[in-house]
């Protein structure tokens, strides 16, 4: 049985991220607003599929690794996958969401996001979505490949059955100012 690499609970939460400990960056409003509305569209398609959660904290073990926290920026788990789960081990569950989001932030190292889509990926994670707000753009990683969209391309995958997001209305709303 291999070990667990256990940090403490901290504000901004603190990640295990290519063998050290890593604070998530505070939000900022880009951040915070893409966060908000992927967390938003992903809630209304979830319905009583599953729970979506923003900054939930998951102990992820790849095989023969040390388990160690992920939070993602937004988490889907289905509800089949909970059930057999009490109220207090889904807190921060020992298992992998089936979807893992990440929002990149200006300050984010690419080899800080790719050790985390690896890390979900060999986790167990179905779909990683890396979401980029300034180049308003969308990644999705599976075990398959990665599929990049952007422009007016509307995000699908069969992951997440029947849920869709228009990346010209989800960015526009999400970041365009009110006037």
């Amino acid at each position: 049985m291999f070990e667990e690499i256990v940090l403490p609970i901290t504000d901004p939460e603190t990640e295990w991220v290519r063998g050290r400990a890593l604070a998530k960056m505070s939000p900022r409003r880009d951040h915070a607003r893409v966060q908000m509305r992927f967390a938003s569209a992903l809630d209304a398609w979830a319905g009583v599929r599953g729970e979506v959660g923003t900054e939930w904290r998951f102990r992820l073990a790849p095989p023969d690794e040390a388990r160690r926290p992920l939070v993602p920026d937004v988490a889907f788990v289905w509800v089949a996958r909970l059930r057999p789960y009490a109220d207090d081990e889904i807190q921060a569950p020992t298992f992998a969401p089936d979807l893992a989001v990440e929002i990149l932030s200006p300050s984010d190292d690419p080899r800080d996001v790719a050790d985390k889509v690896d890390v979900y990926l060999r986790s167990g994670v179905e779909l990683v979505v890396v979401v980029d707000p300034r180049g308003r753009t969308l990644v999705a990683h599976d075990r398959a490949r990665s599929q990049t969209y952007e422009g007016s391309e509307i995000f699908a995958h069969p992951a997440l059955p029947d849920f869709t997001l228009d990346l010209t209305a989800f960015f526009a709303r999400a970041l365009d100012r009110a006037t």
